[in-house]
């Protein structure tokens, strides 16, 4: 539910709390968003370490919170499909395909980044 009639901080907080609310949510309901968490959390430190300059530790650190944000936009994607598609649908079917293909394409993303910056 959007903070309408919020300003200023009032806005910004009502907009945290919502946000929270949806990561809580997600964590709890979606194995694979725990599964890429704890892939955040073991890789994150690493990502600092490994990376010899801010810029470095930015993409490896970066590629990884993008994976979350993606697995978020598909979660909604997917809510909203089975909320409003009860009977089997092709599209249905293929928004939910195509929300899985770019969480895929996200984790290769992790792939690439990291074994440009740590390989070559």
């Amino acid at each position: 539910m959007p903070a309408q009639g919020s300003r200023g901080i009032e806005r910004i907080v009502k907009a945290t709390v919502f946000s929270w609310q949806g990561l809580k949510a997600t964590f709890r309901n979606e194995a694979a968003f725990r599964q890429e968490t704890l892939l955040v959390l073991v890789l994150t430190p690493a990502g600092l370490w490994l990376g010899q300059s801010g810029v470095e530790r930015a993409l490896l650190v970066g590629t990884l919170i993008l994976v979350l944000i993606v697995e978020l936009l598909n979660t909604g994607i997917e809510i909203v499909v089975d909320r409003f598609g009860g009977e089997r649908h092709e599209l249905s079917g293929r928004a939910k395909d195509v929300g899985s293909a770019a969480v895929f394409m996200s984790l290769v993303n992790i792939a690439v980044v990291w074994s440009l910056v740590l390989f070559t």
